[in-house]
Protein backbone atom coordinates (compact mmCIF):
# COMPACT_ATOMS: atom_id res chain seq x y z
CA UNK A 1 0.00 0.00 0.00
CA UNK A 2 1.25 3.39 -1.08
CA UNK A 3 2.25 5.89 2.22
CA UNK A 4 0.28 8.91 -0.43
CA UNK A 5 -3.70 9.58 0.18
CA UNK A 6 -3.13 11.81 -2.80
CA UNK A 7 -0.77 12.18 -5.79
CA UNK A 8 -1.22 15.66 -8.11
CA UNK A 9 0.50 15.20 -11.28
CA UNK A 10 0.52 18.24 -13.63
CA UNK A 11 -2.63 19.17 -12.46
CA UNK A 12 -4.55 22.00 -14.52
CA UNK A 13 -7.73 23.68 -14.10
CA UNK A 14 -8.71 26.53 -16.63
CA UNK A 15 -11.91 29.05 -16.36
CA UNK A 16 -11.74 29.95 -20.34
CA UNK A 17 -9.06 31.70 -20.80
CA UNK A 18 -8.08 32.04 -17.09
CA UNK A 19 -5.52 29.23 -15.84
CA UNK A 20 -6.39 29.25 -12.07
CA UNK A 21 -3.59 26.08 -11.86
CA UNK A 22 -0.71 25.81 -13.74
CA UNK A 23 0.66 22.37 -14.06
CA UNK A 24 1.03 21.49 -10.36
CA UNK A 25 2.69 18.64 -8.96
CA UNK A 26 2.77 17.41 -5.65
CA UNK A 27 2.02 14.23 -2.50
CA UNK A 28 -0.20 13.71 0.35
CA UNK A 29 1.17 10.91 2.61
CA UNK A 30 -0.68 9.24 4.93
CA UNK A 31 -1.46 10.42 8.32
CA UNK A 32 0.16 13.87 7.70
CA UNK A 33 -1.59 17.16 7.96
CA UNK A 34 -0.72 19.12 4.96
CA UNK A 35 -0.78 23.29 4.11
CA UNK A 36 -1.97 24.66 1.15
CA UNK A 37 -1.01 28.67 1.72
CA UNK A 38 -0.99 31.39 -0.98
CA UNK A 39 -2.29 34.62 -1.35
CA UNK A 40 -6.41 35.10 -2.55
CA UNK A 41 -6.49 33.92 -6.11
CA UNK A 42 -3.77 32.09 -5.92
CA UNK A 43 -5.20 28.32 -6.86
CA UNK A 44 -6.02 27.17 -3.82
CA UNK A 45 -9.40 26.50 -3.39
CA UNK A 46 -9.46 25.58 -7.23
CA UNK A 47 -7.12 22.68 -6.10
CA UNK A 48 -8.60 21.08 -3.11
CA UNK A 49 -12.22 21.31 -5.54
CA UNK A 50 -10.63 19.12 -7.82
CA UNK A 51 -9.24 16.78 -4.53
CA UNK A 52 -12.43 16.20 -3.73
CA UNK A 53 -14.11 15.89 -7.25
CA UNK A 54 -16.47 18.49 -7.33
CA UNK A 55 -14.45 20.53 -9.94
CA UNK A 56 -13.14 18.47 -13.21
CA UNK A 57 -9.51 18.96 -14.11
CA UNK A 58 -8.45 20.42 -16.89
CA UNK A 59 -5.20 18.91 -17.40
CA UNK A 60 -3.14 16.39 -15.76
CA UNK A 61 -3.80 13.28 -13.22
CA UNK A 62 -5.29 13.30 -9.80
CA UNK A 63 -5.35 10.04 -7.65
CA UNK A 64 -7.06 9.82 -3.82
CA UNK A 65 -6.82 6.80 -2.40
CA UNK A 66 -4.85 5.13 -5.18
CA UNK A 67 -7.97 5.92 -7.29
CA UNK A 68 -8.16 8.45 -10.26
CA UNK A 69 -10.50 11.19 -8.89
CA UNK A 70 -12.16 10.99 -12.76
CA UNK A 71 -13.59 7.86 -12.58
CA UNK A 72 -13.28 6.46 -8.94
CA UNK A 73 -14.37 9.67 -7.27
CA UNK A 74 -17.69 7.89 -5.92
CA UNK A 75 -15.25 5.61 -3.87
CA UNK A 76 -13.08 8.20 -2.95
CA UNK A 77 -16.16 10.49 -1.26
CA UNK A 78 -17.07 8.42 1.08
CA UNK A 79 -13.75 8.00 2.41
CA UNK A 80 -13.27 11.76 3.10
CA UNK A 81 -14.86 14.85 5.01
CA UNK A 82 -14.89 18.53 3.67
CA UNK A 83 -15.68 21.57 5.42
CA UNK A 84 -15.57 24.34 3.47
CA UNK A 85 -14.50 28.13 3.82
CA UNK A 86 -18.41 28.92 3.65
CA UNK A 87 -20.66 27.76 6.45
CA UNK A 88 -23.28 25.42 4.71
CA UNK A 89 -24.78 24.11 8.26
CA UNK A 90 -28.90 24.07 8.00
CA UNK A 91 -29.89 26.96 9.91
CA UNK A 92 -33.01 25.60 10.61
CA UNK A 93 -32.03 22.26 11.92
CA UNK A 94 -30.73 21.60 15.79
CA UNK A 95 -27.15 21.36 16.35
CA UNK A 96 -27.79 17.40 16.79
CA UNK A 97 -30.03 17.28 13.40
CA UNK A 98 -27.15 19.04 11.56
CA UNK A 99 -25.26 15.77 12.38
CA UNK A 100 -27.91 12.95 12.79
CA UNK A 101 -29.36 13.82 8.93
CA UNK A 102 -26.28 14.57 7.11
CA UNK A 103 -25.02 11.05 8.13
CA UNK A 104 -27.84 9.48 5.87
CA UNK A 105 -26.31 11.04 3.28
CA UNK A 106 -23.44 8.56 3.74
CA UNK A 107 -25.94 5.62 4.44
CA UNK A 108 -24.95 5.57 8.02
CA UNK A 109 -27.57 3.94 10.27
CA UNK A 110 -29.45 5.77 12.92
CA UNK A 111 -28.47 4.33 15.77
CA UNK A 112 -24.67 4.73 14.44
CA UNK A 113 -25.08 7.92 13.59
CA UNK A 114 -26.42 8.60 17.09
CA UNK A 115 -23.60 7.05 18.85
CA UNK A 116 -21.05 9.30 15.79
CA UNK A 117 -23.28 12.58 16.59
CA UNK A 118 -22.67 12.01 20.82
CA UNK A 119 -19.00 11.25 20.31
CA UNK A 120 -18.48 14.86 18.27
CA UNK A 121 -20.70 16.96 20.12
CA UNK A 122 -18.48 15.61 22.99
CA UNK A 123 -15.12 16.28 21.58
CA UNK A 124 -16.00 19.67 20.34
CA UNK A 125 -17.18 20.73 23.28
CA UNK A 126 -20.94 21.01 22.38
CA UNK A 127 -22.77 18.68 24.18
CA UNK A 128 -24.72 21.47 26.10
CA UNK A 129 -25.81 22.90 22.51
CA UNK A 130 -27.41 20.01 20.86
CA UNK A 131 -31.20 21.18 21.11
CA UNK A 132 -30.10 24.49 20.21
CA UNK A 133 -30.57 26.19 16.28
CA UNK A 134 -27.28 26.82 14.61
CA UNK A 135 -28.37 30.53 14.57
CA UNK A 136 -28.03 30.41 18.65
CA UNK A 137 -24.34 29.39 17.96
CA UNK A 138 -21.31 31.40 18.27
CA UNK A 139 -19.22 32.10 15.22
CA UNK A 140 -16.23 29.37 17.12
CA UNK A 141 -19.17 27.14 17.88
CA UNK A 142 -20.42 27.12 14.19
CA UNK A 143 -17.00 26.60 13.18
CA UNK A 144 -16.68 23.48 15.74
CA UNK A 145 -20.13 22.10 14.20
CA UNK A 146 -18.86 22.31 10.45
CA UNK A 147 -15.62 20.50 11.33
CA UNK A 148 -17.84 17.50 13.08
CA UNK A 149 -20.41 17.13 10.29
CA UNK A 150 -17.45 16.82 7.89
CA UNK A 151 -16.40 14.07 10.21
CA UNK A 152 -19.47 12.17 11.36
CA UNK A 153 -18.57 9.21 8.17
CA UNK A 154 -15.12 8.81 10.27
CA UNK A 155 -13.29 9.96 6.70
CA UNK A 156 -9.63 8.85 6.55
CA UNK A 157 -9.03 12.59 4.57
CA UNK A 158 -10.15 15.86 6.17
CA UNK A 159 -10.26 18.86 3.89
CA UNK A 160 -10.42 21.96 5.70
CA UNK A 161 -10.84 25.35 3.77
CA UNK A 162 -9.49 28.02 6.03
CA UNK A 163 -11.31 26.95 9.05
CA UNK A 164 -10.74 29.26 11.47
CA UNK A 165 -11.20 32.53 9.66
CA UNK A 166 -12.65 34.76 11.38
CA UNK A 167 -12.61 33.36 14.56
CA UNK A 168 -10.84 35.20 17.86
CA UNK A 169 -7.14 33.54 19.31
CA UNK A 170 -9.08 31.71 22.08
CA UNK A 171 -11.36 29.97 19.81
CA UNK A 172 -8.60 29.80 17.10
CA UNK A 173 -6.26 27.77 19.47
CA UNK A 174 -9.19 25.53 20.82
CA UNK A 175 -9.61 24.31 17.35
CA UNK A 176 -5.77 23.58 16.59
CA UNK A 177 -5.74 21.45 19.82
CA UNK A 178 -8.85 19.44 18.16
CA UNK A 179 -6.81 19.36 14.38
CA UNK A 180 -4.17 17.84 16.45
CA UNK A 181 -5.82 15.69 18.55
CA UNK A 182 -7.37 14.37 14.82
CA UNK A 183 -4.13 13.76 13.39
CA UNK A 184 -3.30 11.72 16.56
CA UNK A 185 -6.03 9.20 15.75
CA UNK A 186 -4.74 9.04 12.40
CA UNK A 187 -6.62 11.11 9.89
CA UNK A 188 -5.00 12.86 7.26
CA UNK A 189 -5.68 16.39 6.59
CA UNK A 190 -5.46 19.31 4.13
CA UNK A 191 -5.46 22.55 5.58
CA UNK A 192 -5.68 25.86 3.51
CA UNK A 193 -5.06 29.03 5.76
CA UNK A 194 -3.93 32.83 5.69
CA UNK A 195 -2.51 32.29 8.98
CA UNK A 196 1.03 31.93 9.08
CA UNK A 197 1.18 30.51 12.51
CA UNK A 198 -1.69 28.35 12.29
CA UNK A 199 0.35 26.23 9.59
CA UNK A 200 3.36 26.88 11.49
CA UNK A 201 2.02 25.65 14.44
CA UNK A 202 0.06 22.68 12.77
CA UNK A 203 1.44 21.53 9.52
CA UNK A 204 4.18 18.64 8.52
CA UNK A 205 4.38 19.61 5.60
CA UNK A 206 2.99 22.25 2.94
CA UNK A 207 3.36 24.22 -0.37
CA UNK A 208 2.81 28.00 -1.46
CA UNK A 209 1.28 28.76 -4.26
CA UNK A 210 0.80 31.82 -6.28
CA UNK A 211 -1.07 32.67 -9.38
CA UNK A 212 -0.94 29.15 -9.84
CA UNK A 213 2.11 27.67 -9.41
CA UNK A 214 3.89 25.96 -6.76
CA UNK A 215 6.52 27.83 -4.99
CA UNK A 216 8.05 26.46 -2.67
CA UNK A 217 7.14 22.50 -0.58
CA UNK A 218 8.86 21.46 2.23
CA UNK A 219 8.88 21.71 6.60
CA UNK A 220 7.73 25.38 7.84
CA UNK A 221 10.91 25.17 10.31
CA UNK A 222 12.86 24.19 6.63
CA UNK A 223 11.34 26.59 4.83
CA UNK A 224 11.98 29.43 7.34
CA UNK A 225 15.68 28.38 7.77
CA UNK A 226 16.06 28.83 3.91
CA UNK A 227 14.18 31.87 3.35
CA UNK A 228 14.27 33.58 6.38
CA UNK A 229 17.12 32.81 8.01
CA UNK A 230 17.56 32.75 12.02
CA UNK A 231 17.60 36.67 12.10
CA UNK A 232 15.88 38.69 9.79
CA UNK A 233 16.16 42.14 11.54
CA UNK A 234 17.39 43.63 14.61
CA UNK A 235 15.17 46.47 16.18
CA UNK A 236 16.26 48.70 19.12
CA UNK A 237 19.06 45.99 19.51
CA UNK A 238 16.68 43.34 19.63
CA UNK A 239 16.89 40.69 17.07
CA UNK A 240 13.50 39.43 15.80
CA UNK A 241 13.54 35.46 13.93
CA UNK A 242 12.57 34.81 10.91
CA UNK A 243 9.00 33.11 10.85
CA UNK A 244 7.06 31.33 8.31
CA UNK A 245 4.98 34.78 7.30
CA UNK A 246 8.38 36.50 6.09
CA UNK A 247 9.13 33.45 4.18
CA UNK A 248 5.67 33.83 2.46
CA UNK A 249 6.04 37.50 2.16
CA UNK A 250 9.17 37.33 0.53
CA UNK A 251 7.98 34.15 -2.37
CA UNK A 252 4.47 36.14 -2.41
CA UNK A 253 5.11 39.72 -2.57
CA UNK A 254 3.56 42.44 -0.52
CA UNK A 255 1.19 43.55 -2.74
CA UNK A 256 -2.86 43.71 -1.91
CA UNK A 257 -4.90 40.91 -3.69
CA UNK A 258 -8.37 40.93 -4.61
Amino acid sequence: MSDNVIEVREVQKRYGTFTAVDGISFDVKRGELFGLLGPNGAGKTSTIRMIYGFSPLSGGSLRVFGHDITTGWRDVRARLGVCHQEDSLDEEMSVRDNLEIFAGFFGIPRAVARDRANKLLDFFSLENKEKASVRELSGGMMRRLAIARALINEPDLLILDEPTTGLDPQTRHQLWEKLADLKRQGVTIILTTHYMEEAAQLCDRLIIVDHGKILVEGRPRDLVAQFAGNQIIESQGIPRMGTLEDVFLKLTGRELRE
